[in-house]
């Protein structure tokens, strides 16, 4: 069965409450845009959920997901299915934002069926071919979670870089315009030297849909850069 739908989001440790303290309400619009967006893929029909987002390799994670806010400064446990000792390895950050987002769902957490971390490195090639090959018996949906550029002014994490901002309006579009194509075209190189941790696993999301095939059509429903750093929340809809 094809993708049917794909929200994407992204993950600064700041969009959960217990991290961010007095400043939550700064990324209020953030949230609310993907608990919205999170709630479009799980009414579109998807029977499945798979989450894809960068980490420090390549690789699968089985059910039960359990991640870990801890090194971000909050003891905040996210677990979807109930741990196992045989389950050591926690999930990256972008997996637990995506699991976090999921479980805020009452039917979110229940319909995960794999997550799926993708090195910085990732080839788009790879990358494409990973989300083309993802085989499912029923209707499935895909939670991309990946940030923008890090380079957006003189206090972001990466500093300030005079291409961050063309980069990040040149993804906005794509999102918006459910633009495969656009995505594969995203040069790894030019991603690394912004540190836009969402370039591989978009180009997982453009993969999926270029073999899904058909009509797609995408809403972007948010994107600023608060602390620097872009995030983009959008959804793709398979016509």
């Amino acid at each position: 069965m094809p993708l049917v739908a794909a929200a994407v989001c992204p993950h600064p440790p700041l969009i959960v409450p217990e991290l961010a303290g007095a400043a939550a309400p700064e990324l209020d619009d953030l949230r609310a845009a993907c608990d919205a967006a999170v709630a479009g893929l799980l009414d579109s029909g998807a029977h499945r959920i798979v989450v894809v987002g960068d980490g420090p390799g390549t690789r699968s994670y089985g059910f039960p997901f359990h991640g870990s806010l801890a090194p971000w400064g909050a003891d905040v446990q996210v677990c979807v299915g109930s741990p196992r000792p045989d389950r050591p390895d926690p999930l990256p950050l972008s997996l637990t934002i995506g699991a976090w987002l999921l479980r805020r769902s009452p039917t979110g957490p229940s319909s995960v069926a794999r997550m799926h971390s993708l090195a910085p490195d990732a080839d788009p090639a790879e990358c494409a071919a990973l989300g083309g090959g993802y085989r499912s018996d029923v209707d499935w949906g895909l939670l991309v979670m990946g940030d923008g550029s890090a380079c957006r002014g003189p206090k972001s994490p990466g500093y300030d870089d005079p291409r961050a901002e063309a980069y990040d309006d040149a993804v906005a579009r794509a999102l918006a315009d459910a633009d495969a194509e656009a995505l594969l075209d995203l040069d790894p190189a030019l991603s690394a030297e912004l540190k836009a941790a969402g370039r591989a696993p978009w180009q997982v999301l453009a993969g999926a849909a270029r073999a899904a095939g058909g009509e797609w059509r995408g809403e972007l429903r948010h994107y600023s850069a608060p602390y620097g750093v872009a995030y983009f929340v959008a959804s793709w809809e398979r016509v």
